[in-house]
């Protein structure tokens, strides 16, 4: 980023689902070609994204921390952490469930900031760790999330994408002591 000082991270608001949602299929589109189905990236849309976002962002109840990463009136980030998801269960600990940045804007150091600010964020609402799964092999995100002083803790699950099995790795990262 050119000037640090203009980038500014704020809570989300219902109005910001749109742009999130636009970043969000982007960020997907850009992080996991050739990860999983070309045909299914190609058919994300941000608009049914974005309903879906609203739906959630109103019935989130507090429990989930957005934040928006923008330069100027231009959001170009996003990353959202909440209880960790223990199958159906909430633990004490917190899960950074995304963080996407518009891809003109990856490398900038948007999200160091946006992911610094999550986590003390999530420090201060007295969480000791937080979790984050990360798809194998995006080597990019698991640099990042490695220099942000996360590391795999040996958990993987797979998930499927249009018959296709999509492994992902635990990554953890303690936010005290």
């Amino acid at each position: 980023m050119d000037d640090p000082d203009l980038l500014q991270i704020r809570p989300m608001t219902l109005a910001d689902c749109d742009r999130v949602s636009e970043i969000r299929v982007l960020g997907w589109q850009f992080a996991y070609r050739g990860l999983m189905p070309q045909s299914f990236l190609d058919t994300l849309s941000a608009k049914a994204d974005a309903e879906r976002r609203r739906v959630r962002f109103a019935e989130g109840g507090g429990s989930v921390l957005n934040l928006v990463a923008s330069v100027g009136d231009e959001i170009i980030g996003w990353a959202a952490l909440g209880p960790y998801r223990e199958g159906e269960l909430r633990t004490e600990d917190a899960e950074l469930y995304a963080i996407y940045l518009d891809p003109k804007h990856v490398g900038t150091g948007a999200g160091r900031a946006l992911i610094q600010e999550a986590l003390r964020q999530g420090a201060a609402l007295g969480h000791d760790r937080v979790y984050l799964w990360v798809v194998r092999g995006n080597a990019r995100a698991r640099r990042f999330y490695e220099r942000a002083g996360f590391r795999a803790d040996g958990a993987e699950e797979p998930y499927e994408v249009e018959g296709v099995w999509v492994p992902e790795v635990r990554y953890v990262r303690e936010l005290r002591g």
